[in-house]
């Protein structure tokens, strides 16, 4: 099995600005999965047994496993997200793992990732260790919580198909907080349109008037947003304030884009900083040198920078 997918839909309307989407599902109760703030933290132990013919519950399976055995839940969510991170290095890159079913679904991969569905599940897996949860019904929780608005999958524009929205939302929800203005990050005032722009790059825009004014109508909502960047000149003065597991996604020139990439950073031990991400030359791998990573993309002009909230101890 290449992927799973677990259709969800919880508990709340979708906000009016995506109303004009359609393709809302009304899974059996059977395969709802509850939002992760509602799960109960469990004794941190080998969890319900795993489907053999589906790899990612069994990578899942190792991961929590591996966890347990270094316990690995004493370490700050930084180090955990580093940690976790690195099992996955060499791991195939592949794009348009979201969009290639037919609906939207929440699609589960730990086999094979794209930029931001690496950022995602490391981060969804280092939650479930500090939590104490090796189900992969919480795993699949967080997961729902933090790829759509306000926690909830109500089809194709309930998505947080932009990186920029993506971190504001989750900021809401408690998981990650921007840190790029603290950082001396400038504002970013271009417009985010890309998708609108670009119908034809994407299938079901292309082919769904309905999906195509719901995303129009979402991508308006986002000129409210405040935007920031640190210019990618400033990236190396800033090492000494980045931290292990922080996601840096790259500001871009790309007209009516935000943002172009992501992944982690990674802390060398000594000083240095590299970026771990999924690449699609290299599949899941660890850059040397963040800057220079960054600088040597001519359509990059810096970086955003969120960090993860340990729930134990807020944030700082």
């Amino acid at each position: 099995m290449r992927y799973l997918t677990i259709r969800a839909l919880l508990f709340a309307v979708v906000p009016a600005a995506v109303l004009g989407c359609g393709e809302r599902s009304n899974p059996p109760a059977a395969m709802r999965v509850v939002s992760s703030s509602l799960l109960p933290t469990r004794t941190f132990e080998a969890s319900e047994p795993v489907e053999a013919d589906s790899t990612t519950r069994l990578v899942f399976r190792a991961t929590m496993s591996e966890a347990i055995a270094d316990s690995l839940h004493r370490e700050e969510i930084g180090e955990i997200m580093q940690r976790v991170g690195t099992r996955f290095l060499g791991a195939t890159y592949t794009a348009g793992l979201l969009d290639a079913p037919d609906e939207e679904e929440l699609v589960i991969s730990l086999e094979e990732f794209d930029c931001v569905l690496f950022v995602e599940a490391v981060l969804a897996l280092s939650q479930g260790i500090v939590d104490r949860d090796t189900t992969f019904a919480g795993f699949a929780g967080r997961l729902e919580r933090m790829r759509y608005r306000e926690g909830q999958l109500d089809g194709y524009c309930s998505r947080l198909h932009y990186f920029s929205e993506w971190i504001h939302d989750n900021e809401e929800k408690g998981l990650v907080y921007n840190i790029t203005l603290a950082l001396g990050g400038l504002r970013a005032d271009s417009r985010l349109d890309f998708m609108s722009s670009n119908r034809e790059l994407y299938v079901r825009l292309a082919e769904d008037d309905s999906l195509f004014r719901g995303i129009r109508s979402m991508e308006a909502s986002l000129s409210a947003l405040d935007r920031w960047y640190v210019p990618q000149s400033r990236i190396r003065s800033l090492y000494p304030k980045l931290r292990a597991g922080d996601i840096v996604a790259t500001a871009t020139t790309v007209a009516g884009l935000d943002v172009s990439h992501s992944g982690l950073v990674y802390d060398h031990g000594d000083g240095r900083i590299g970026f771990l991400h999924a690449s699609t030359s290299d599949g899941v791998t660890v850059a040397e040198d963040l800057s220079e990573y960054v600088t040597a993309n001519r359509a990059t002009m810096g970086i955003v920078v969120a960090r993860p909230v340990d729930v134990r101890n807020g944030h700082d």
